[in-house]
């Protein structure tokens, strides 16, 4: 994948025609600028999506298939109340860790080792672009299948479908959080084995953690659960499913996966520029 600062091509052709025949002098022409933060970043996430399009669709129904076939096994146990609720919330936002935290951990080791970064590090992008770009992919591939299991879910349980509106925020700021894990669990492995371990063991926290009702967890792994950034989209979601639902703790709960969000990513390019710099 090539990422071309339009503007800085056509100012450097208009300089090659223009430029007055002459003795060659020492200086050296200029570099082009980089490019913007923002552009960067939406060329980076429209070219991950359309690469995500042809390679991940067979994965993202595995993801599907899975948090729909872990609902249905738990529909012979759990018959309805909070346990269901917790059931139909953490499968869905198992889809977003299967991709956004698991996958992305799995790509970004991948192009560590391949040496896929160096290509990156040659172009004018600004780090923060790659690892926005790329992670905002990986989360808004979560979309269809998150919103299948949510739908599924609530189907067999027998829950209301009047909130299902809140994924509308769940899916972002959770996909935040956890896509900027995902990559700095990626970029910081020494190996892509490691890298590829991390995620699967991410992704399996969040399934445990995340589909199992918390009242019936033992406290030290409560605590554990706690650390966990999906937990917090996992319980906004919950929550949705109240007759009247308590809306301020739904905004708190979202305000972590931002808060989470924002420093994974942080972490994330800063893991990017040094392993770019090696």
């Amino acid at each position: 994948m090539t990422i071309v600062s339009a503007g800085a091509d056509t100012t450097a052709a208009a300089a090659l025609t223009t430029a007055p025949a002459g003795p060659v002098t020492g200086a050296a022409a200029p570099l082009a600028p980089r490019a913007r933060l923002l552009p960067a970043m939406i060329a980076v996430y429209r070219a991950q999506l359309s690469r995500a399009r042809v390679a991940r669709i067979p994965l993202l129904f595995v993801a599907t298939f899975q948090s729909v076939g872990i609902m249905v096994l738990m529909r012979g146990v759990v018959h309805g109340g909070p346990a269901a609720r917790a059931v139909v919330a953490g499968s869905s936002v198992l889809v977003v860790a299967f991709v956004a935290l698991n996958l992305l951990a799995q790509y970004f080791g991948q192009l560590r080792a391949s040496g896929g970064l160096d290509h990156y590090a040659t172009l004018p992008v600004p780090p923060a672009a790659v690892v926005l770009g790329a992670a905002g992919a990986y989360a808004s591939f979560t979309v269809p299948g998150t919103l299948v299991t949510a739908g599924i879910g609530c189907g067999l349980f027998q829950l209301p479908f009047t909130h299902l509106w809140v994924l509308a925020a769940v899916i972002p700021l959770a996909g935040a959080a956890l896509s900027g894990l995902g990559a700095a669990l990626g970029l910081l492995a020494p190996r892509q084995e490691l890298a590829t371990l991390a995620g699967q063991l991410g992704m399996s926290a969040a399934l445990l953690l995340g589909v199992l009702p918390a009242g019936n967890l033992p406290a030290p792994i409560g605590y554990v659960r706690d650390l966990l950034p999906s937990t917090y989209g996992v319980e906004a979601f919950i929550r949705s499913f109240d007759a009247h639902p308590d809306w301020l703790a739904v905004i708190a709960d979202l305000s972590v996966c931002a808060a989470v969000g924002l420093v994974s990513l942080a972490v994330a390019t800063w893991a990017y520029r040094r392993a770019a710099s090696r």
